[in-house]
């Protein structure tokens, strides 16, 4: 997917060399179009160099870097009638008369501050947003984050964009994600937000097993339906465990060609079980198995895109970019992943530890957190990185809508108890009334980063340097964004 760049000069000088800047740092390879826009004039070119070139003279510059998925997906900056337009993005269901980014202008001609609050209120979707007026920026994002966005301010400067670097490269040195479901104002006072929807803690519904995994299916099956609609073929990152087999599974049921992507490093128990699964589910699997020396010369790739030296998002983020490098390599330029599940399931290990100790309670705030968190820990990392190889990352875990409902579940149609080993019951059961096979539906979780070898690889990559692993990203972190952080 593309990437989106807002940039305020507080002092009123012109932010056309800024917004190129931030643009510059964000260019790949696979990159069709680059676009800036002031209020009133809108810039677009094939390369930055050209773009360079342009001359527009406005405190207040938005910008975007296409990557073309779907035919529909246009250059932008969008003209509005008194103001110009960046939406990056999906809307589902997928509109069939207008791209996505037609739609949000179409939304935006009038009533601009309502209606931006409308798009996040209104629609279900992945995407950010921002819109230069005169004298100031709208920029919003989805309900859950499932679109990576970020912003920061400092003396002169206030901007946004799909990636920290943007903002680092521009002195901009203090970076937080921005907070979905809302909206902000920004101006040469910087950023003022606006809640418009988020998911909100309450108490436990009653609900019966039977009831919970009907509704959850039909969540499910329509999240992927509409992932998927419009595509003749689709990867999926595959584990040959519970959520990618869902995934797989109600996928082919829709009658598109689905291919499963499994990488691993050699020697692996994980890549038999996968084998056994795809066969099962009679799909074309393809088998990529990778030593440490390929865990080694990735390393300041991935951190580059994942943008933090953190232990477990660099040993999860190495898999999925190689899922996404042959997923790309392959042709596809979409892959489906079955992220959120352990989030809105009670997937983890460490839930068993917290029910044990503080009780049920307990963790039914603790899985509500990381499902509100669940743009930090997973989906800006893996839309990132997926986008660096021009495939587009869909989540049919990660709808607005479904994870509603699952947070006001009961505990124990998650988790059934503190010695409970699956967990995700409920999603087990959907498995089950969806006819999976019992080597699926009761496959016990197995974190990505342990079940490919990764983290150990990466451990003793350090250990050899005589660092500790956490040490060891953040110096190699270091060097990769020498002068910037």
């Amino acid at each position: 997917m593309g990437a989106v760049i807002a940039v305020v000069n507080k002092k009123g000088g012109s932010a056309t060399e800024t917004a190129v800047a931030m643009l510059k740092i964000l260019e790949h390879s696979g990159v069709e179009a680059l676009g800036i826009a002031s209020p009133t004039a809108v810039k677009i070119e094939k390369t930055v160099k050209s773009l360079q070139k342009e001359d527009i003279n406005s405190p207040i510059v938005i910008g975007h870097v296409l990557s073309k998925i779907l035919m529909s997906d246009k250059p932008q900056p969008i003209k509005l009638e008194d103001a110009t337009l960046v939406f990056e993005g999906r809307i589902y269901p997928p509109n069939t008369e207008f791209s996505d980014a037609e739609f949000a202008a179409e939304k935006l001609k009038q009533n601009r501050e309502e209606n931006t609050e409308a798009l996040i209120k209104d629609f279900e979707g992945n995407f950010a947003f921002t819109v230069v007026e005169s004298d100031r920026l709208i920029v919003g994002r989805d309900p859950l984050g499932a679109y990576p966005l970020y912003y920061g301010e400092n003396t002169d400067l206030a901007a946004s964009a799909s990636e920290r670097k943007a903002l680092w490269k521009i002195g901009i040195k203090s970076v937080s994600s921005f907070p979905p479901g809302h909206v902000a104002i920004a101006d040469k006072c910087g950023f003022k937000f606006k809640h418009v929807k988020t998911l909100a803690y309450s108490r436990m519904r009653r609900a019966t097993m039977q009831t919970a995994a009907e509704k959850l299916q039909r969540l499910l099956r329509q999240s992927v339906k509409e992932r998927v609609s419009g595509l003749r073929e689709v990867a999926v990152a595959f584990s040959g465990g519970l959520d990618s087999s869902v995934i797989a599974f109600l996928a082919k049921n829709f009658g598109v060609d689905v291919h499963l992507i499994f990488v691993s490093l050699k020697n692996q128990p994980e890549t038999k079980h996968a084998k056994e699964a795809a066969e099962t589910l009679k799909l074309p699997l393809h088998v990529y198995i990778y030593n440490e020396k390929d865990v080694e010369e990735v390393l300041p790739e991935v951190l580059w895109l994942i943008e933090e030296p953190d232990p477990v998002k660099t040993s999860i983020g190495i898999p999925i970019f190689w899922a996404a490098e042959k997923a790309s390599e392959m042709g596809f330029k979409v892959m489906l992943a079955g992220q959120g599940a352990d989030e809105l399931f009670g997937g983890y290990k460490r839930y068993l530890n917290d029910y044990s100790r503080y009780g049920k309670e307990f963790v039914q705030k603790t899985i509500f957190n990381d499902v509100a968190g669940m743009y930090k820990t997973n989906f800006e990392r893996d839309s990132k990185i997926c986008g660096f190889h021009n495939v587009e990352l869909r989540l049919p875990f990660a709808t607005y809508q479904l994870a509603k409902f699952a947070v006001s579940l009961p505990l124990q149609l998650k988790i059934g108890s503190p010695n409970d080993t699956l967990r995700k019951i409920v999603l087990r059961r959907i498995a089950e009334n969806l006819g999976l096979p019992q080597s699926i539906v009761n496959k016990p979780k197995r974190a990505i980063q342990y079940a490919t070898g990764v983290n150990k690889v990466i451990k003793k990559l350090a250990k050899q340097k005589g660092l500790s692993m956490k040490e060891y990203l953040q110096k190699t972190f270091q060097t990769t964004f020498k002068g910037m952080v």
